[in-house]
This record gives structure tokens, C-alpha cells and sequence, in this order.
């Protein structure tokens, strides 16, 4: 039940209506036409900026429209007033029973209040995390994985088709990297001394890799060349780093849909036929690029390579797919992967990248543009840093993996819950300090403590009640006489309420499952604050001695709060708290 959209359908009913009596000119475009909460909630429920957008179009005042406009909608018994202000802005009162049955409809769909049909099923794919296989995941990789999952829960709840996707980055030099390094802890497990050199992965994490390569090898890869161990070798090490991340995902709560492998792309044709693709659209050619920017000219080597001509497509230059040499570059099989996304049907893209990824994203946008012929969407999320601190102090690196935090270390430390609604305080593209004893004190400036506080004292409330003899089933508290809330204060706690379903659709719409957090805050804060005006005013206690009637009209509004304070965590993928210890 969005009560916004509802609104804003009578609203644009009633501006159809004035265009049929004459009263507006005939053929104006509604679509920008709002309805929302008001920015001072004392001049009504909702405003509507209708007779603003409208007036240029219609060459007529704004409130003009807007007079014209809050005459019609006051003969709908669900507008209480209709107020015009300003040059034509124009604020709405609601009948406050519209409020009693909105309680009523997020008690009767539960945890679904506020679910949407706005994806349409549309299928998306959300791919995230993509993590090198070559160590543990680090805390960067973690706010990127919370925020994908989210995202994908977000979308998923309002009525997409979600596939959550990890792209296996084991076709790069870094994974002979890593094979070079497991090696070197291989010759560790026969009690020789591993020769960790410049430029190799000196974490301790690698110690098990390489008694496992001992276990499976025994001593035949001692003293033997590279070229007869480095495949087999890198295999192992890949397989045993991403069962290592797969484990870390799930001790996060996150788990994917699907994993792909770049590797699997070379050998295959899948690059050829991406590239193929592209140059039979005219997007493909041989050229020398100029010189990069801040570049001095003798410093610069033309040379010819193949390119794809992305500027087609809205990136700035064109960019290399093929070096003169005849191998294929990073962009590459980037490319290809993102084609076999295309061809596997997908309605809209989604990829998570780390900030240092920035200069990726116009190239990308524009191959899956040109290889979807502008029919498949493709958003990128940057994800800024996370800066650590204990005690005051910046957190001190992982030696088990030599160089950086792991995710382990950060859910170890606070727990999987806090960890994933603090990365989510801050909107992807902003940094977040995550301060270990801030997130798990007892405050109001504690986000997570702070909704979580709200849904135990609502639950306390509950036990109370039931203690106190009162039936507090949601059966009951649905049937109950809702029209006994009517101090303002209730009224705002329900107003908050009825915010649910809309903050939904413009998150998703938006790919921001930030404004989750946000609003879960907002609406937490309301609710302790009308938990302290009853510590004043006992009317205003949940709990009302001798009066079940009113009781459960009062716990029925808190168990409302409690609904959406749990759908809003399930989509944060955060476990609901009853009762504070």
C-alpha cells in the first residue's frame, strides 16, 4: 500500500478531469508531476508540485492550477484540505482514518508492507565482490559485498529478478602471482626456507595452500622448472583461495547465484565473438591512440593496436582491445563477459567496482551499449574506502594477511550484523570511517543500536502485555479499534509508517539501499520519541491499565513499527534483535 502513489493517482486523475472540463489545455504531460512529504511537516501530509511544473506548459498561472486543482480534490473523502501556498505549491491534509487503515494494512501484510511490483520482474544481474583470487578478502571487499547483497535484496523486494554474480578475476598475471607464492610456502612445507621476494603475496594465509600442494605433490615439484608446476600449481592455490572467499561471503550472510570465471573466456572464442560483434557494427579498427594526458610527446610510442571506437558510445577516447604484439588486453574479456551477460538475457546490469575503478566505468557503459544496441541498461556503483579505527587509532593490519584487514578481522571484532548495517550508514560513493567501539556502544549515535533498541522495547512491550493477560496476537491487534489514535503524536508515528513503501521504490529505483539504513534510523528515532512522551504524558503509554480495548490499539500501532523496522533489516540482511543483553 503506497499511499504516495495512491495520492499522487487521484492527483493526476483530478488534473485529467480539468483537462476535460476545459478548465486546463487538453494534452499536458503529467509525468513530472510529485507527490511527497512536505519539507515542514506543519503544512500538511503531502505537496504536490503539479501547478509548477505544469504552468509553462498550460500558460497559465501556477496558482491558478493549483485553486483549480485543490477544489477538485477536496470532493475525495480522503483529503481533509487542500492548501495552496507560495506562487502554486499546493499541500494536502489527509482524513486521519486514511492513517488507521494503513496501520491496518502493514499489520495484515506483515513483513511484506511495502513490497513492490515497480521491477516487473524485469531480470537483473548485480555483480559484485569479484574479488582477485589471491588472498582473503580485506574490509574494501567487504562494504562492496554488504552493499551488493543489499542491493540485491533491495531489488528483489521491489519486484525485480535478482541474480547475484561474482566474476572470478583468474585470467590475469596476478594468479601466476599467486602460484609463484604458494610455491615458495610448498618448498616451506619440506622444511626449506621459502624465498618471498619483492613482488610475491607474503601473507601467512598461503601456509596452508602450500602444505596442501605437499599433501597432494608429495616432493615432485621440488627443484623443477616453472613451466612444469605453474599451471597445476595456480589451479590448486585459485581453487583453495575461493573456497577460502566463498566461506568469508557466508560468514557475511552473502551468497551468490552465480560464479564466473575469466579464465573461462580465453581459448573458448567467447572474446573473438564479442570483438567479432563489435566490428561488424563498424565499432572496430586499427589506430594509434594519442598521447595520455599530463604526457610529454617524446615520451610517448605510437604505435597501432586494435581499438574500440567507444567514443561512440559516450566514453572520451577510444580504447585498445588487442596490443600490437596480437594479445588481448585487460578491457578485453571484460567485454566478452559482459556480452555473455547480454546474451543470457538479462534486462538490466548492475557492477560493483572499488573506487579505484572509476576510469572503467564510461568504457564499460559504452561496450554494453554498442553490444546490447542500447537496450540493456548498465549502472556502476563505486564504492569508496573504509577507514578502520580502535580505541582511537587506525586498526592494525592483518599479519595472517601480510599487508591489509581481512573481512574476518572486522567480523570477528563486531559481528556480522553491525558490520553490515554500518557499512550501509554512508552512501556507496562517500568513505566511512568504521570505529570498533562507536559501532558496538549502547547510543542514539550508534545507528545499529539504536533501530535494534527499538524493536526489543517493542517487543518488551509485547512480552508486558501478554504477562499483564492481554491478547496481543497480530490477529487481534488487526481487529482492533484503531480510530482511539489520535494524538498527534501517534498520528506522526503512523504518517512515518506510511513513508515505508514509497522509500522502497526510490531506493530501487535509484540502486541506494543506503536509504534503507537511513529511514530505519528515522523511523527508530520516532518511535523512541514517543516512548519518552509517555514517560510525560501516560496517555501516551502502550500499556493502559484496565483499558485492553485502547491497549492494543496503541501495541498495534508499536507492532506496526515493528513490522517494518524488521522488513527494512531483512533487506539489509540484518537479524532483527527482541531483546537487548
Amino acid at each position: 500500500m503506497n499511499l504516495f502513489s495512491e495520492i499522487r493517482d487521484l492527483v493526476t486523475s483530478a488534473l485529467t478531469a480539468l483537462m476535460a472540463d476545459g478548465t486546463l489545455p487538453a494534452g499536458l504531460d503529467l509525468a513530472a508531476v510529485a507527490v511527497e512529504p512536505p519539507r515542514d511537516a506543519s503544512h500538511g501530509d503531502m505537496a504536490t508540485n503539479a501547478a509548477m511544473v505544469l504552468a509553462k506548459p498550460a500558460g497559465m498561472q501556477p496558482r491558478a492550477i493549483a485553486e483549480a486543482l485543490a477544489a477538485r480534490l477536496m470532493a475525495d473523502p480522503r483529503i481533509a484540505g487542500a492548501d495552496v501556498a507560495g506562487p502554486g505549491f499546493l499541500n494536502l491534509r489527509l482524513d486521519p482514518a486514511i492513517w488507521h487503515t494503513l496501520l491496518r494494512a502493514s499489520l495484515t501484510q506483515g513483513t511484506d508492507y511495502g513490497r513492490s511490483t515497480l521491477g516487473q520482474g524485469l531480470k537483473v544481474n548485480v555483480e559484485f565482490v569479484s574479488a582477485n583470487p589471491t588472498g582473503p578478502m580485506h574490509v574494501g571487499h567487504t562494504r562492496g559485498a554488504v552493499f551488493g547483497d543489499a542491493l540485491a535484496r533491495l531489488l528483489s523486494f521491489a519486484g525485480w529478478d535478482v541474480t547475484r554474480e561474482y566474476y572470478i578475476n583468474d585470467g590475469g598475471a596476478q594468479v601466476d602471482v599467486l602460484a609463484r607464492s604458494a610455491y615458495e610456502r610448498y618448498r616451506e612445507a619440506h622444511g626449506l626456507e621459502p624465498a618471498i621476494s619483492e613482488g610475491l603475496y607474503p601473507g601467512d594465509y598461503l601456509i596452508p595452500v602450500g602444505e596442501a600442494l605437499k599433501a597432494k605433490y608429495g616432493a615432485t615439484l621440488l627443484d623443477q622448472p616453472e613451466s612444469v608446476w605453474l599451471r597445476d600449481v595456480r589451479d590448486f592455490a585459485t581453487e583453495m583461495m575461493m573456497a577460502e572467499i566463498r566461506n568469508d561471503l557466508k560468514v557475511l550472510g552473502v551468497e551468490m547465484d552465480v560464479y564466473s570465471s575469466e579464465k573461462a573466456l580465453y581459448g573458448t572464442g567467447e572474446i573473438e565473438a564479442a570483438i567479432a560483434t563489435l566490428r561488424e557494427m563498424g565499432l572496430i579498427y586499427e589506430g594509434v591512440l594519442e598521447p595520455p594526458k599530463g604526457k610529454e610527446p617524446d615520451d610517448w610510442e605510437p604505435r597501432v593496436q586494435t581499438l574500440f571506437k567507444s567514443t561512440a558510445h559516450g566514453d572520451d577516447v577510444d580504447r585498445p582491445v588487442q596490443k600490437s604484439d596480437g594479445s588481448w588486453t585487460y578491457f578485453a574479456p571484460d567485454i566478452a563477459y559482459h556480452y555473455n551477460k547480454v546474451r543470457r538475457g538479462f534486462d538490466q546490469l548492475i557492477d560493483i567496482f572499488g573506487a579505484d575503478h572509476s576510469g572503467y566505468v564510461k568504457r564499460m557503459k559504452a561496450a554494453v551499449s554498442a553490444l546490447s544496441s542500447g537496450r540493456v541498461p548498465l549502472d556502476i556503483k563505486l564504492i569508496q574506502l573504509v577507514k578502520l579505527y580502535k580505541n582511537g587509532e587506525p586498526f592494525k593490519m592483518s599479519k595472517r594477511a601480510g599487508t591489509f584487514v581481512t573481512l574476518r578481522d572486522v567480523v570477528e571484532q563486531a559481528g556480522a550484523d553491525v558490520t553490515r548495517f554500518v557499512m550501509l550508514t554512508r552512501k556507496n560513493d562517500a568513505a566511512l570511517d568504521f570505529d570498533f567501539d562507536k559501532v558496538l556502544e549502547q547510543s542514539k549515535d550508534n545507528p545499529v543500536f539504536y533501530v535494534q533498541y527499538a524493536n526489543a522495547r517493542i517487543n518488551s512491550v509485547l512480552r508486558k502485555a501478554r504477562d499483564a493477560g492481554l491478547d496481543v496476537s497480530d490477529a487481534t491487534l488487526m481487529a482492533a479499534d484503531l480510530s482511539i489514535l489520535t494524538h498527534e503524536a501517534e498520528l506522526t508515528m503512523a504518517k512515518k509508517i506510511a513513508e515505508w513503501p514509497r522509500l522502497v521504490e526510490i531506493a530501487a529505483r535509484n540502486n541506494e539501499p543506503h536509504r534503507v539504513a537511513f529511514y530505519l534510523y528515522e523511523l527508530a528515532s520516532e518511535f523512541h520519541g514517543l516512548w519518552n512522551k509517555g514517560n510525560e504524558d501516560t496517555s501516551l503509554r502502550f500499556i493502559q491499565d484496565g483499558n485492553p480495548a485502547v491497549s492494543q490499539a496503541k501495541i498495534a500501532l508499536a507492532r506496526s513499527v515493528s513490522v517494518v523496522i524488521c522488513s527494512g533489516l531483512a533487506i539489509l540482511g540484518v537479524t532483527p534483535v527482541e531483546e537487548m543483553r
